[in-house]
C-alpha cells in the first residue's frame, strides 16, 4: 500500500472517529483484551527482533528498550484501559460567551485529525500511541524503526482486528511496514492527509524530522537531563536521586546524563554518589575538580560529553561554583526535558524552578517521574520539549485542537 493510500484511509477513519463517542472506549477495551490474549504471539515476534538486535551488536540499554515481556504487554493493555476510563476530551467546552449583538460563541475541543508518529526501537509506543489517538478521536499512522518491525507488526495486527470487531474502522490505526528512509520522507511530506507529525526517539531522529518534514511537527523525546546538587542538599537524598535517575532505566529520555555539584558540598556528596553508582558500574566522566575528589577512575569529560544523551550507564559530572553557574550550564546543554535541584534551601529551590526553562523542573525528586502515567495522564504520546502546541507529557488533551461554534438568530455584519 502506498503512503498516499494510507493517508486517504486515515483521513476517512478520522471522520468516523471524530463523532465515535462511546465506541472509542469499546474499541480500547477490546484491543487491551486482545493484546493480553495474543501475548505469546507478540512475544514470539519480539524475540525475532531481539535476536536480530543482538546479532547486530545492539547495546544492552537499547535491547532493554526493544524487549517485551508478559508484564510489559500487560502494562500496555492496562494503559489502554486507563485511557478508556478518562473523560472524553472531544466536545469539551473550553469557554463561551454571548456577544452584545446576540451571537453565542463557544470554544470546544476537537481532534487534531490524522497524526503521524515516527519512532525507534520501542514497540510499546505502538500500543500507547494507538490508544491515545483513538481516545482523542484521531486516526494514526505509525512508522517504527526497523529494529522493532516484527514486534510492531504483531501489536498493530492484534489491535486493528480488535478495533474492527468493536465497530470502528481498522484503519484508525495503520503501521508503515517499509522501514527504509524513503518511507519516512514520504510520511514527512504527506501534507494532504497528515495534520501533525510527532517524532519519538533520539536527537538524530528528531533533528531529521524537524529539518525534512513539510507537515507541522511536535518535537518529543530528546532528554539531556540534569541533577544539580546544591550546597544545602541532603547528600544521602542526592545520592539516592542520582542513582535512581541514572540507573533505573538509562535508555529512556527522562534518565539523567549530567550531575552538577556545588563546590562547597562536592567533597562529601561526590564519594557518596559514586558509591551508589558503582553498584551498577556507571562510568563517570568528570571535570578536573571531580577527578581530584574521586580519583583516576573518572574519565576526563569533554564539552561534547555535556551535550550527549548517552542512553547508557555513563554520567557526566561537573563541580560548579554556585547555583548561577549550574543554571547557566543547564541553559547551554539541556534539551529542555527535565531538570532537578536537590536542596533544603527554599530560596534556591524557587530560583531554580523560576529560571530553568525545561518542560519539567523538580525539587528533591527523580527526573524519572516525567511520564504521562506518573503525572496521571495515562499512556503518553511522548514528552514534548517545545512550547507549541504542547509541552511536557502529552496525554489525550494534548492531542486535540479547538474550534469555535457560533449560534445566532439572523445576525449579519
Amino acid at each position: 500500500m502506498t503512503m498516499i493510500e494510507m493517508g486517504k484511509r486515515a483521513k476517512e477513519a478520522s471522520r468516523v472517529l471524530a463523532t465515535a463517542g462511546e465506541l472509542k472506549n469499546k474499541a480500547l477495551y477490546a484491543l487491551a483484551d486482545a493484546l493480553e490474549a495474543e501475548v505469546d504471539y507478540i512475544l514470539e515476534e519480539n524475540k525475532k527482533d531481539l535476536d536480530a538486535g543482538r546479532a547486530n551488536g545492539m547495546s544492552e540499554a537499547l535491547l532493554d528498550r526493544l524487549a517485551l515481556t508478559k508484564e510489559r504487554v500487560s502494562s500496555m493493555a492496562d494503559g489502554a484501559r486507563q485511557v478508556a476510563g478518562f473523560k472524553d476530551p472531544v466536545g469539551d467546552v473550553l469557554s463561551g460567551n454571548k456577544l452584545p449583538n446576540g451571537l453565542e460563541v463557544t470554544k470546544v475541543r476537537v481532534p487534531l485529525g490524522v497524526i503521524g508518529i515516527i519512532y525507534e526501537a520501542r514497540p510499546n509506543v505502538t500500543a500507547d500511541a494507538a490508544a491515545l489517538c483513538l481516545k482523542s478521536g484521531n486516526a494514526v499512522i505509525l512508522r517504527g524503526g526497523k529494529e522493532a518491525i516484527n514486534s510492531n507488526m504483531a501489536v498493530a495486527e492484534v489491535m486493528r482486528k480488535a478495533i474492527k470487531e468493536a465497530g470502528l474502522p481498522e484503519d484508525s490505526v495503520q503501521l508503515v511496514k517499509d522501514t527504509t528512509r524513503q518511507s519516512s520522507i514520504e510520511l514527512m511530506g504527506l501534507t494532504d492527509y497528515l495534520d501533525v507529525l510527532i517524532p519519538r526517539g533520539g536527537a538524530g531522529l528528531i533533528k531529521a524530522t524537524v529539518e525534512n518534514a513539510k507537515v507541522p511537527v511536535i518535537e518529543t523525546g530528546a532528554g539531556n537531563c540534569h541533577v544539580y546538587i546544591d550546597e544545602f542538599a541532603d547528600t544521602k537524598m542526592a545520592a539516592d536521586i542520582v542513582f535512581n535517575a541514572k540507573t533505573s532505566r538509562p535508555s529512556v529520555c527522562n534518565a539523567i546524563e549530567t550531575v552538577l555539584v556545588h563546590k562547597n558540598i562536592a567533597e562529601k556528596a561526590l564519594p557518596m554518589m559514586k558509591a551508589e553508582l558503582d553498584k551498577m558500574n556507571v562510568e563517570i566522566r568528570g571535570c578536573e575538580r571531580t577527578k581530584a575528589i574521586l580519583g583516576d577512575s573518572v574519565v576526563d569529560a569533554t564539552d561534547e560529553d555535556y551535550f550527549t544523551e548517552y542512553h547508557d550507564y555513563i554520567l557526566a559530572v561537573k563541580v560548579v561554583d554556585d547555583i548561577d553557574e549550574a543554571i547557566a550550564h543547564i541553559a547551554k546543554y539541556s534539551t529542555g526535558h527535565s531538570e532537578c535541584i536537590v536542596t533544603d534551601n527554599y530560596a534556591n529551590a524557587n530560583k531554580f524552578t523560576s529560571e530553568i526553562d525545561s518542560a519539567a523542573v523538580y525539587v528533591n525528586a527523580s527526573t524519572r517521574f516525567t511520564d504521562g502515567g506518573e503525572f496521571g495522564l495515562g499512556a503518553e504520546i511522548g514528552i514534548s520539549t517545545q512550547k507549541l502546541h504542547a509541552r511536557g507529557p502529552m496525554g489525550i488533551n494534548e492531542l486535540t485542537s479547538m474550534k469555535f461554534i457560533i449560534r445566532g438568530n439572523g445576525q449579519v455584519r
